[in-house]
């Protein structure tokens, strides 16, 4: 097994610059020891969120302690931000946790320096009620890396309230296109004199680009690990942005606080700033909580304008064993809990999607909130679907997120043209993936 350095954990983080303070970091999270004073076995367990969704997580771990009186699990989680910088502190320090969230876009990255346990073929996890399609996110080759913890997808909700207050009519979730999105911003933005942009999502957001690539006819990542997109297609995209903009339907650069995170959607969302957004279909509830009921979730623009659909069926996250676990058969045992344990499902609710496996789903189904019972429905429709194929984040990919989160802050502040922008992209693409 290579065993991973320094070096290499900040190159998979693309922590530039960081190596000084990684000893100051310590740990990261913390860590589990092998056993406590009882004598038990401890499992550490990992992943990014907000204390809502640890809150649902501890109460489906409560019911795994309570099965298990041998085992107990030691939980740490972090905001989506320093996630993946502190998740490279903890395998650089040969601190491994024994499960743990792995980001799509960083799976081929471990998985190339032997960090993650193969679970293709495990006796002790039962895969049968997941898809293949679901099984296929955690695929590299003939081995698997990880479990969905959940599915999901991207969905579009508008503030009701909002255009009924103004007395915008709202576009036909189904079939709207994305000039119909640029226009219902911009007719919100006039009614309202200013005070209410119409849209906000974040282009450099990789999973909402993907679409609009894969509803262009072309691949974000080829199924070989290369650059599938064209330059034109990045350039359409800011483009569009940008056009609407200038329009007012989409907020003025600098408004939105870069730095807010994953609580900025939620934050302006919930002020009434905004009228609609990209969001993971898994939130929905929580959203809806911050208006008080009044979204409408949406299908993505330009679904059926483009070549062919661009969404697809996700996840949030994968649930992987680190090759490093001190404990890999409790680890495992607890993986296998989280996918099957219809109990746990319920503890969990949606928060990080439907269950993986749909044995699991449907028999939760009734249980679930109103807005967690819409973000079902939607993606059991989306599952039923024929969708262009979502191809693996290849190894190098994990560098593009930051890549193109500077390029279009250069483009929001007119520093680049989405042409000069979408060029830049281009290179450091081809670059980072070897193309």
């Amino acid at each position: 097994m290579y065993t991973l350095n320094r070096r290499d954990l900040l190159r998979m983080a693309g922590l530039a610059g960081a190596a000084a303070s990684l000893s100051a970091c310590g740990r990261g999270f913390g860590g589990g020891g092998d056993e406590d004073e009882a004598g038990k076995v401890t499992i550490n367990m990992v992943w990014w969120g907000d204390a809502a969704r640890a809150e649902r997580t501890r109460k489906a771990l409560d019911l795994f302690e309570k099965q298990n009186p041998g085992l107990k699990v030691t939980t740490e989680y972090q905001d989506s931000g320093p996630y993946k910088d502190k998740l490279a502190t903890r395998f650089a320090a040969g601190d491994a946790p024994d499960l743990l969230a792995m980001r799509t876009d960083s799976l081929q990255e471990y998985v190339s320096r032997g960090a993650l346990l193969d679970l293709a073929g495990a006796a002790d996890i039962d895969l049968t009620g997941v898809g293949d399609a679901a099984r296929r996110l955690g695929a590299v080759g003939a081995k698997n890396f990880g479990v969905p913890v959940g599915l999901n997808s991207s969905g579009f909700v508008i503030n009701k309230a909002l255009a009924d207050k103004y007395k915008v009519a709202i576009p036909d979730g189904d079939s709207w296109s994305w000039q119909d999105l640029a226009a219902f911003a911009r007719d919100i933005n006039r009614a309202s004199g200013g005070k209410v942009y119409g849209t906000h999502f974040d282009p450099a957001t990789l999973a909402s680009l993907m679409i609009f690539t894969r509803q262009r006819g072309e691949d974000f990542f080829t199924e070989a690990g290369k650059v599938g997109f064209t330059e034109a297609t990045i350039a359409a995209w800011f483009t569009m942005v940008e056009a609407m903009r200038a329009e007012g339907g989409f907020p003025k650069a600098g408004v939105i606080d870069p730095n807010a995170g994953s609580a900025g959607g939620e934050m302006y969302l919930g002020r009434g700033v905004i009228a609609s957004q990209i969001i993971p279909t898994n939130n929905f509830l929580g959203y809806n909580k911050l208006v008080d009921g009044t979204l409408v979730l949406h299908r993505m623009p330009g679904e059926k304008q483009g070549t062919r659909p661009g969404q697809s069926v996700d996840t949030p996250a994968l649930w992987s064993v680190a090759a490093g676990s001190k404990h890999p058969a409790e680890a495992r045992k607890l993986l296998n809990f989280l996918i099957n344990d219809v109990e746990a499902a319920r503890a969990t609710g949606t928060t990080r999607g439907v269950p993986a496996s749909k044995t699991v789903a449907d028999q939760i189904k009734d249980t679930l909130e109103p807005d967690d019972q819409t973000a079902t429905d939607y993606l059991t429709e989306l599952q039923g679907e024929k969708l262009a194929p979502s191809y693996l984040y290849p190894a190098g990919a994990s560098t593009l997120p930051g890549t193109l989160k500077s390029i279009a802050t250069e483009i929001e502040f007119k520093r680049l043209t989405p042409a000069a922008g979408a060029k830049k992209f281009t290179e450091a693409a081809t670059k980072a993936l070897g193309a």
